[in-house]
């Protein structure tokens, strides 16, 4: 069976009379739908809405149709892009899963060998579908091959856990992340916008990276993270603070943060404006965009043998009017 004959096979099964509606994929691959009512009258087949105006006359198509579902591959549930693989008996798979599984079909076993559905390449080129987002508020429409690009920026996708001392795959909104840093990092929770925090290490001489536990202040009606590492910079150990605003970009331009340390007449303050959790920990920490403390100025700043880190870190969170 031909990726064209599935196809047609597959969205024939949706609509088993035309009153009800159906969709045809024709030997060119181009889509259309031929529905009478009972009246004799043309109706628009249900699963293929209005053309946005931004769609230049292509048919919307809703993730839940069944020319949605051939685009997704049966092996990772994503959307397809070409190279878009068949094997002889029409199933298809993406790219990416074709050497997952071992070059072997995983609906029928047959070899899958270097066949391409072009058929379904061409019907996804035509189609404008919604953000895969929709359900969590987004409302934009994209041509099926500018979809991925806009779903990997999208201001409606969930956000990645912030919690910088374990690679966590939690994501979801705020207010799911800051319940779970709570009480699954047991991360520490405050409220307020000024912090007077003190980072105790034995024997930092020794350590080379470390990463103490992270602070959530709660201020402004925002989530922010406070964090401090210990890293090689260079050559040079280094500890490094920094603040991160649980919310996208455009929302943390709105604010700012300070950060102090010293001791014995000295004094180092950072300005600057919170990154979002957008940008990971580690993405944050790599461009220095915080305040960053030699570790031997850091040691001199706790005072004693330098065989105890003991540093006071103080900060202010603000809102630019």
């Amino acid at each position: 069976m031909s990726c064209l004959r599935a196809m047609k096979a597959q969205l024939g099964d949706e609509a088993p009379y035309a009153a009800a509606g159906a969709i045809f994929i024709d030997d060119k691959g181009s889509i259309f739908s031929d529905i009478e009512s009972p009246s004799g009258t043309i109706n628009e087949q249900p699963s293929i809405k209005k053309v946005h105006p931004s769609n230049n006359g292509k048919p919307v198509i809703s993730p839940t149709t069944g020319v949605h579902e051939l685009l997704e591959c049966p092996v990772c549930t994503n959307s397809m892009y070409p190279p878009i693989h068949q094997c002889p008996n029409g199933h298809t798979l993406c790219s990416n899963c074709k050497s997952r599984v071992n070059n072997k079909c995983p609906t029928c076993r047959q070899e899958l060998g270097n066949i391409r559905c072009l058929a379904l390449e061409k019907v996804a080129s035509s189609l404008d579908l919604p953000c895969k987002y929709l359900s969590l508020g987004c409302p934009d429409i994209f041509p099926y091959y500018n979809k991925l690009k806009h779903e990997s920026q999208c201001t409606f996708r969930p956000y990645n856990c912030p919690y910088a001392g374990s690679e966590c795959s939690i994501t979801g909104d705020i207010q799911m992340l800051v319940a779970h840093l709570r009480d699954d990092h047991k991360v520490d929770m405050h409220s307020g916008s000024t912090f007077n925090h003190r980072y105790v290490k034995l024997n930092p001489l020794e350590v080379e990276n470390a990463t103490w536990m992270l602070t959530v202040f709660n201020c402004y009606a925002s989530y922010f993270c406070l964090h401090f590492e210990a890293f090689q910079l260079g050559a040079a150990p280094v500890y490094m603070a920094f603040l991160r605003f649980m919310g996208d970009d455009n929302e943390a331009r709105n604010f700012r943060y300070s950060l102090e340390v010293g001791a014995n007449g000295r004094k180092l303050i950072w300005q600057g404006v919170p990154r979002s959790i957008r940008d990971s920990h580690r993405k944050v920490r790599d461009s220095h965009d915080g305040l960053i403390i030699q570790r031997n100025m850091a040691l001199f700043f706790s005072g004693g043998d330098w065989k105890e880190l003991k540093l006071r870190v103080t900060g202010r969170i603000w809102k630019e009017q």
